[in-house]
């Protein structure tokens, strides 16, 4: 193995733009097995694609995915910015969004820079070498193999944390055929000790002991992850976010401690980009969402799923000026986004609501009920005019 080659790929790392990089053999991760019981619990949700055989096959062996791989280089991006102003954060009148989607799209970030180091890699490689790079799409355990790689320790919420960097950091990886000297993880690492603040601060209780998240429970499951109805269980506790959730990492101490990421890509232009108002997103139609996130990740979501997300944050509002925008969904051509829509109406404050807007409100849902053909969506106006939310 080449311990240079491997010292000398680190700062070339460092020079295309990551914070971080560390070595690790293609061996299976060290934590497989609490994977694999993670699925037999069926804390993936809905997630289908973690449980398939071939992605299981997939990281059990390395080499299936790349013959012949040899080495797993790990990346790391910070991503941290300016906090979201308490005020603005606390507002229900605003849709919150997690920090890593304020920007752009991490994905169109990094990927390229991984492409670059892979050649400049495998020009200096003598003889053929294979490569593939992964930001968050291939079937591997990056965090645990993030860890292995020096480039932090795994925290009771599950994230990976560095003792001077926090957890405001992306992940990539590079499989390569090259022999890399691997790094050694430190004899003793940084831990949370008796601290539980991610697990008492999770509103939907979706960390049911330390280091085990059940995402069927997890709000970025919820907003992102997850494709169809949200529970009507869980719809309350969920505030006012609309795409993935920061708490856990919010209340996190070693967060303190991380640096604004010098990545301009991933400064938010503006407050509305962080947590904009409700008014204007139940506004939006298909074209103008597309136009609205087209460079961010948040496009990937799709209109229906970001506006049911929309609806649920209304709903916990629970303030007359959303009823305009929610009465307007009702006749979308979208069953998932008209029975979110049915929800929050009923969720609308009456002590906040004119009787004549609240009759409109009700009026409309009548109306809704009379020509509705989705069992589901009737389902949610019938609860909505009963009082069911």
């Amino acid at each position: 193995m080449d311990g240079d080659l491997a010292q000398a790929l680190k700062s070339e790392a460092r020079r295309v733009g990551f914070d971080m990089a560390g070595v690790v053999p293609a061996t299976p991760a060290r934590r497989l097995d609490a994977y694999l019981a993670w699925i037999e619990a069926g804390r993936h949700g809905s997630m289908g694609y973690m449980a398939r055989p071939n992605r299981v096959e997939r990281r059990l062996d390395p080499s299936l995915i790349l013959p012949g791989v040899q080495s797993i280089v790990c990346v790391g991006l910070g991503y941290a910015t300016l906090a979201l102003p308490e005020a603005v954060a606390a507002d229900p009148a605003r849709g919150r969004i997690a920090n890593y989607a304020w920007a752009a799209d991490y994905h169109d970030v990094m990927t390229p820079r991984l492409e670059a180091l892979a050649d400049w890699l495998a020009a200096r490689v003598a003889g053929p070498v294979a490569n593939r790079v992964y930001v968050d799409t291939g079937a591997i355990l990056e965090r645990d193999h993030a860890e292995a790689a020096g480039l932090g320790f795994t925290g009771k919420n599950t994230m990976l944390i560095g003792p001077r960097r926090g957890s405001w950091f992306f992940l990539g990886e590079l499989l390569t055929t090259a022999a890399l000297t691997p790094d050694v993880p430190a004899a003793r690492q940084p831990s949370c000790g008796s601290c539980r603040r991610c697990l008492d601060a999770c509103p939907t209780g979706a960390f049911p002991v330390p280091y085990v998240l059940d995402a069927r429970r997890c709000i970025s499951y919820l907003t992102i992850e997850r494709k169809g109805w949200i529970p009507r269980a869980l719809r309350p506790l969920m505030g006012n976010w609309i795409y993935g959730c920061d708490i856990c990492q919010d209340v996190c101490p070693f967060n303190r401690f991380a640096p604004p990421s010098l990545e301009p890509a991933f400064w938010a232009a503006s407050i509305e980009a962080m947590a904009p108002p409700l008014e204007d997103l139940l506004a939006l139609d298909r074209e103008a969402f597309a136009a609205r996130y087209a460079h961010g990740p948040i496009r990937r979501l799709g209109w229906e799923r970001f506006l049911r997300n929309v609806c649920v944050a209304a709903g916990n509002w629970g303030n007359e000026q959303a009823l305009h925008g929610l009465v307007r969904l009702l006749a979308t051509d979208a069953p998932l986004v008209r029975g979110h829509a049915a929800w929050a109406l009923g969720r609308v404050g009456v002590t906040e609501t004119t009787a004549a807007r609240a009759g409109a409100a009700k009026a409309a849902m009548q109306n809704a009920l009379a020509g509705e053909t989705d069992e589901r969506v009737r389902e949610e106006l019938q609860g909505a005019l009963a009082g069911r939310g």
